[in-house]
């Protein structure tokens, strides 16, 4: 599946991913290949990409925002750390 990570002013991360955990406000939720299409609000925590080149796991610090997740494709626009 596509993760784009995007903050007003830059690409944080863009990719192919098996997995990415995101912190919603309703708690931490992983989205996983076909994931049902939600948009959801994303509180102070840590996104965790699972990349699927090397099946290495990346991290990113927010302090809030919002995902799309959509036909394999996440979207979250963040405030960083």
């Amino acid at each position: 599946m596509k993760i784009s990570i995007l903050a007003p002013d830059k690409k944080i991360f863009t990719g192919e991913a098996v997995a990415v955990t995101l912190p919603s406000v309703n708690g931490s939720f992983t989205a996983l290949e076909n994931h049902a299409p939600i948009v959801s609000l994303l509180n102070k925590g840590q996104i965790l990409v699972q990349a699927i080149e090397n099946g290495g796991k990346q991290t990113f610090d927010i302090q809030g925002g919002f995902v799309e997740i959509s036909d394999n494709s996440v979207t979250a626009c963040v405030e960083i750390l």
